[in-house]
């Protein structure tokens, strides 16, 4: 074990956040678990996680559901709900706390209150810094699988693998089957349309995705509608804006049956969302649609199986629920663009896109900036493919 680490013998990851955001830190645990195989790794995350934690148990062991923190947006906090989640978190005693929630301002505080024993993170530079051995100062724009590597790369582990994955469990099989037999999913090749994200900044418009299902009809393959209840209005909005028929699966599928889903699926069209990871990780070809979101920090790393669709706006990245200016960023993105870029994916033999390969850190930094960085080709263009 390297120095910087100790021989942990019992270790906490804080990154209370969402299903994106915990598919881009798995390459990270799956190095932490490599380096620390005995150990007991411990996800202190928002309450929906736990079924996370269910799904990697080959990195997790334990977990603790995060209660809120004031400072913290993602969950609302009661005082009395973070005062015992500490001393829960106290009597645990780990020997390691790893702050994988973000750059720190808040969060590095907070990891102090678990009383590990030794603590790694990121921090703001000119801002608090527990430990600075074990803290990396963070850097703005960096990708998120990269940068958690980084971290432990830094702290002395072999972080040599960039890839996602998605663990799929038989129950996740047996919920798709149930839904392909009823709905005829393998009597032609369908795509998933995903119109919706948690922040409503982040949506491309409803009426482009379903210009861009009935370019996808008029190719031959079905479309399928994805999300969650609460985005039901919205993806039904989408239904009744094609002029060709979909099959509308909103709300009818659990989070394993959604990857299956898109697992089987010719490709996804999507917002910047947390199915993208997934089709990332199930090796599913993907349009991304970035609006409001940084796509130097989240675009998927293989540029054979994904491409990433975005407008150059002086305000992005976005943290506003909804846009106070016009919306440009998702404007500028015609459903030309989008439909072009799909259907190119699609016409590439599978060999090509569906081929494993394994990114090291060092060869997916450089893809990651030529392909998000490199100046365009012509400086009038406001608008690329990523």
């Amino acid at each position: 074990m390297p120095d910087k680490l100790g021989a942990p013998k019992s270790i906490a990851v804080l990154r209370a956040l969402q299903l994106g955001d915990m598919l881009c830190v798995v390459p990270a645990l799956r190095a932490m678990r490599q380096a620390c195989p005995d150990a007991r790794i411990t996800l202190i995350g928002l309450p929906w996680a736990r079924d996370f934690t269910n799904r990697f148990r080959q990195y997790l062991d334990d977990f603790i559901a995060f209660p809120g923190y004031p400072g913290l947006p993602e969950h609302a906090y009661d005082p009395s709900a973070v005062t015992a989640f500490l001393a829960q978190a106290q009597s645990r005693g780990f020997d390691l706390a790893l702050q994988m929630h973000g750059h720190g301002r808040i969060a590095n505080p907070l990891v102090q209150l678990i009383g590990a024993g030794r603590s790694a993170g990121y921090y703001l530079p000119g801002e608090y810094c527990p430990d600075a051995e074990r803290y990396l100062a963070w850097q703005a724009g960096e990708h998120e699988i990269l940068r958690w590597l980084r971290l432990v790369e830094t702290l002395g582990l072999r972080a040599r693998n960039a890839e996602l994955e998605f663990p799929l469990l038989p129950a996740d099989s047996a919920d798709f089957q149930d839904l392909s037999e009823q709905h005829s999913l393998n009597a032609v090749p369908y795509v998933c349309l995903h119109p919706g994200s948690q922040l409503a900044s982040r949506r491309w418009p409803a009426e482009r995705f379903a210009r861009v299902g009935d370019h996808l009809s008029a190719l031959g393959y079905r479309v399928v509608l994805t999300g969650t209840i609460v985005e039901q209005e919205l993806t039904a909005s989408v239904a009744r804006a094609m002029r060709t028929p979909s099959v509308d699966l909103t709300g009818k599928t659990s989070l394993g049956a959604l990857a299956e889903l898109i697992r089987h699926a010719a490709g996804l069209v999507c917002n910047d969302t947390g199915v993208s990871h997934i089709a990332a990780a199930v090796r599913t070809r993907s349009v991304v649609v970035s609006c409001g979101s940084d796509p130097a920090r989240w675009a998927p790393l293989d540029s054979e199986l994904h491409r990433v669709v975005f407008a150059h706006v002086n305000c992005r990245p976005c943290s506003y629920h909804d846009c106070p200016f016009d919306h440009a960023c998702a404007r500028a993105v015609s459903e030309l663009e989008v439909a072009g870029a799909i259907e190119t994916l699609l016409r590439r033999r599978p060999d090509r896109c569906h081929h494993r390969r394994r990114i090291s850190d060092q060869a997916a930094r450089a893809s990651a900036a030529d392909r998000l960085h490199a100046p365009a080709a012509n400086d009038g263009e406001q608008r690329r493919f990523a």
